[in-house]
């Protein structure tokens, strides 16, 4: 069914994203799938962002939250999965859509915040950008109440 699953994941909110992740698992589990967790965190490497932080700060930045992305795969994702871990910079709709294109991603499972309807006007989701843009299946899970 498929071959590979994306998961973008919030460390920030590691809590929400995690039922996103065992659905996914799961959905790997029953078709011998790969999976891909992804972390998108924010471009400072701009000129204008780079300026107010160190010259190593993005690498440094990187780097963390690489060990935090691989540390939340090992205590989510079961041993017998193929996972990869991968943290990009950039906006987070465009670099989760460039990731499935680039690694033949069948289907990317995402949890959508739960927020009101004057939030996702004023500040978008990214759930709904992925939707909307993306190539592939997406599977978007709700929030429980």
């Amino acid at each position: 069914m498929y071959n590979n699953i994306l998961v973008p994941v919030d460390l920030n909110e590691k809590g929400f994203c995690d039922k996103a992740v065992a659905q996914a698992v799961w959905l790997a589990k029953q078709s011998g799938s790969q999976l891909h967790l992804i972390t998108v965190v924010p471009g400072i490497h701009l000129s204008m962002v780079a300026s107010y932080f160190p010259k190593d700060a993005a690498h440094k930045m990187k780097a963390d939250t690489s060990v935090q992305l691989q540390q939340f795969a090992q205590a989510h994702v079961d041993t017998d999965i193929e996972c990869h871990t991968y943290v990009a910079e950039g906006r987070p709709y465009t670099t989760i859509i460039e990731y499935a294109e680039q690694h033949n991603i069948d289907l990317i499972v995402m949890p959508s915040h739960k927020r009101s309807t004057v939030n996702k006007v004023v500040l978008g989701s990214v759930a709904s950008k992925v939707v909307e843009h993306s190539p592939v299946h997406v599977l978007v899970l709700k929030p429980t109440p």
